[in-house]
Formats: structure tokens, C-alpha cells, sequence
């Protein structure tokens, strides 16, 4: 399912039809907790461009990792899968990196450090 709240938000209706598109194909090939292994394949087979995808990271609708995956930011909002249904990510050092926010929305979790151990 797709979130009206998402896709009819100023945000996403502000991007060219065209990145609206390569999110959708994302949404669509992503697995059950929103991770995408091989986006830049993705692109490639819609005919889409870097500067697209730039985009939805700009405006964080997606969030990269350094493995190349990305993970859509407000998957858990688009979806609700019953557990029996549910298939874990393959990802899971990548999922290790984020945090749920209280409205659904997955962030990077802070990486900052608080003690100086020199």
C-alpha cells in the first residue's frame, strides 16, 4: 500500500514526475522492511538519472548507506505486513545503523560520540 500522506505531501508532489516515478519503483522492489539492494539496477532498467535519485536523498525520502543499499524512509508507514506473511531483511547491518522515529519513519541513529577516551 502507498500513504496518501507521503505522496500527496508538498514535498513529494514539488519533484519532477519523473523522480516520483523512481520512487514508486523503489516502493515496489524494496523488501519487507523497506531496503533496496540494488538501486542504481533499479535506475538503470527505468532509464533513470543520478541526479533523480540526488533528489530523493536531498529530500529524504530515501536514505543510502556506503554498502549501496538504501532504505526507504517512510516504508513502515506505506506498509504493514502481518507477521506470517513477514520475511526479515537481509540487511541487518544496515538496519543495525537506523532508529524508528515515533511517527514510523526510520533515521540514522546518532553515531556521535559523548566520552573522550584519549
Amino acid at each position: 500500500m502507498i500513504s496518501k500522506k507521503i505522496v500527496d505531501s508538498d514535498a513529494f508532489i514539488d519533484m519532477a514526475l519523473s523522480t516520483q516515478a523512481l520512487y514508486f519503483h523503489l516502493l515496489m522492489r524494496a523488501d519487507d522492511e523497506g531496503f533496496v539492494g540494488g538501486p542504481k539496477k533499479i535506475m538503470r532498467m527505468i532509464g533513470a538519472s543520478e541526479d533523480e535519485y540526488k533528489v530523493l536523498l536531498a529530500k529524504r525520502f530515501i536514505l543510502q548507506f556506503p554498502s549501496g543499499v538504501c532504505v526507504i524512509k517512510h516504508w513502515l508507514i506505506h506498509n504493514y505486513i502481518q507477521r506470517d506473511r513477514f520475511h526479515e531483511s537481509q540487511y541487518t547491518e544496515e538496519r543495525g545503523m537506523l532508529k524508528l522515529k515515533e511517527n514510523q519513519a526510520y533515521t540514522e541513529m546518532d553515531t556521535t560520540c559523548i566520552q573522550n577516551v584519549s
